[in-house]
């Protein structure tokens, strides 16, 4: 089954990082998609540009309602995800307590429609 691993952050605490360890953040988040990869479980994955270039668009009463910004405004953001086919949430669980993002923010865990 296919799980999405939704990863929010606070947007400005990586640019509060140093140089050094922005790139001990890339090494981690590297080694984690080659862990995926290598087991099998990897689909997809992306960053997400930062919230000030998100859109939001509703309808309402019929019409396209479009607003600047993200959907919510918090202290976290979502920042990227991974797309990964695993047996069984347990194992989707595992997998995002492992992912660099989890040391520094929130893995939200979510199963994907299954047509």
């Amino acid at each position: 089954m296919q799980y999405l691993l939704a990863l929010y952050s606070q947007e400005d605490g990586w640019k509060a990082l140093t140089k050094e360890q922005q790139e001990q953040g890339v090494a981690a988040y590297t080694a984690y998609g080659e862990a995926l990869r290598k087991a099998g479980v990897y689909v997809g994955s992306n960053r997400l540009q930062p919230v000030a270039t998100a859109t939001t668009v509703r309808l309402v009463d019929g019409k396209s309602q479009v607003l600047d910004g993200p959907y919510i405004d918090s202290k976290e953001q979502l920042a990227g995800y991974y797309l990964i086919d695993v047996p069984d949430l347990d194992t989707a669980l595992a997998w995002a307590a492992r992912c660099p993002g989890a040391s520094h923010g929130i893995i939200e865990v979510r199963p994907i429609w299954a047509y």
